[in-house]
């Protein structure tokens, strides 16, 4: 299963995109603990790439649906 993400960047036209195999659950407490008590906001993709967002710069994060992959063709 994967999930999209999408950050949105203060006083930045473009926002931060990626998918990961994170639980939106799990994202929403990450998101949550960075807020409160952190200055950075971590989060990690299906690839293992590490994002970090300082939180003063935190607009708003997208948590799109949870989707398991489709292996084959559609007809």
């Amino acid at each position: 299963m994967h999930v999209d993400i999408r950050i949105g960047i203060a006083n930045s036209a473009r926002e931060i995109s990626f998918e990961t195999s994170q639980s939106p659950e799990d994202i929403e407490k990450t998101v949550s603990q960075a807020l409160e008590s952190e200055k950075y906001l971590k989060l990690t993709d299906e690839r293992g790439r590490l994002y970090i967002v300082p939180v003063a710069s935190f607009s708003y994060l997208e948590i799109g649906a949870e989707e398991t992959r489709r292996v084959g063709f559609v007809a």
